[in-house]
């Protein structure tokens, strides 16, 4: 439940969801869901508590806002470097919940109540920016990218006076989690150094969460045109790296990458490169963010951000783009050393976490096909206007002897 006055205005304007829920319904990402904001716009007096206020017109929609600044990490940068970048656009559609009748100025309101739902967008939608998926909620460290949502209500009061309020609304992506089928089919890659030695991987799957073990089978094998050559070749060493390459303005003109190194493992090898080849795993686990402090306590969340268990993980916005890579380097003696990018993806939750989610998941979209998006069926709206007989019972008042009194039923 939210809340918003502004100085001046003669309303209070809060937004409220569906009993015991949240405000969103089914899972963004997953189209089978249906995924939807649902609740009511409620809007009371706020002057003293009975003044009727003039409503013209009620709208609602979901606004995404983005920001950048590649520099925030560094200080000397902040200053000296180009400035913050931001952008604002409308996801979805925006929609009128109430307009007074016409020839009249506004409507003189106790109370309003009124319904909606927003649906997000859930298709690819190409180049159509309002029909593509909305990436999730994400706030990287020292700001140098986020992306947050806000329900924004605009109440137009007479000709002149038009208000808005902004309530934050964390929203979380579903489309990335491990336990999907696509995600569990093996992936090979194979590539050739100098034409004297081949290096090839095996991943047993390719989404991963906190926690989550990340193995790699790899094989370093000699080129059987080249038998002679390669007898000489010494495998030094191992190395599995993964990476987090952040791409900034990747629409843009002049899109710029930083990468991360996110986790390290060298094995030693020291062995001269069979004629078989030489095999190996290798495996570290995806690290995670601990979310309890040395007491053991979860600290309360930005209202604006989810609180996930990673800094980052796999995401495309309209001002950055966040990518994983598995890095294998293989340092050899007698031929140049050979190295492998293969891409992975990182979802913001665990094995487990995907796995409890599924269930849900699927009894939303049982519930989603119920629902028509062009005719949602929403509850009644309930407007008490000043004129109306007994108004003031709205806000628990009645008139004894010309004065306003607590309502005693």
């Amino acid at each position: 439940m939210a809340m918003a006055n502004i100085a001046g205005s003669a309303a209070t304007v809060r937004v409220s969801g569906p009993p015991n829920s949240s405000f969103l319904v089914g899972y963004p990402g997953i189209s089978a869901t249906l995924p939807r904001i649902e609740g009511k716009v409620e809007i009371r007096p706020g002057v003293g508590f009975s003044m009727p206020v003039p409503v013209s017109l009620v709208r609602i929609c979901l606004q995404r806002r983005e920001t950048i600044h590649p520099d925030a990490d560094n200080l000397a940068k902040r200053h000296l470097g180009a400035p913050r970048r931001e952008a604002a656009d409308v996801v979805g559609k925006e929609v009128l919940l109430f307009r007074c009748a016409s020839g009249k100025e506004a409507e003189s309101v106790i109370a309003m109540d009124l319904p909606f739902v927003l649906f997000i967008p859930f298709g690819r939608g190409g180049e159509e920016t309002n029909r593509r998926i909305p990436p999730a909620s994400l706030q990287l460290p020292n700001r140098i990218a986020e992306t947050y949502y806000e329900l924004v209500v605009t109440v137009q009061q007479g000709h002149s006076n038009q208000y808005k309020y902004t309530f934050p609304m964390p929203l979380q992506r579903y489309d990335t989690l491990s336990t999907f089928g696509m995600y569990n089919k093996p992936e090979t890659k194979l590539i050739t150094a100098d034409n004297i030695v081949h290096l090839g991987i095996n991943l047993p799957k390719w989404s991963y969460g906190p926690n989550d073990p990340i193995t790699v089978y790899i094989k370093v094998s000699p080129n059987p045109d080249w038998l002679s050559k390669a007898k000489r070749v010494t495998i030094d060493s191992i190395t599995l790296l993964i990476e987090e390459e952040i791409t900034y303005n990747p629409e843009g003109d002049e899109p710029t990458k930083k990468v991360n190194k996110i986790s390290k493992q060298v094995q030693k090898v020291k062995t001269k490169l069979p004629e078989a080849g030489y095999a190996t795993n290798m495996g570290l686990c995806f690290p995670s963010k601990d979310l309890r402090d040395p007491d053991g306590i979860v600290k309360r969340g930005k209202s604006a951000f989810p609180m996930y268990e990673v800094t980052s993980f796999t995401t495309t916005s309209t001002l950055y783009k966040i990518e994983f890579y598995i890095n294998i380097k293989v340092q050899l003696s007698g031929a140049r050393d050979v190295s492998l990018r293969q891409p992975i993806v990182i979802c913001p939750l665990d094995k487990q976490g995907c796995k409890e989610e599924m269930d849900a998941i699927e009894q939303s979209a049982k519930d989603a096909s119920h629902v028509d998006p062009n005719n949602p069926m929403l509850p009644a709206h309930s407007i008490i206007l000043a004129s109306d007989r007994d108004s003031l019972r709205a806000l628990g008042l009645c008139m004894v002897g010309g004065q306003k009194k607590p309502l005693i039923e």
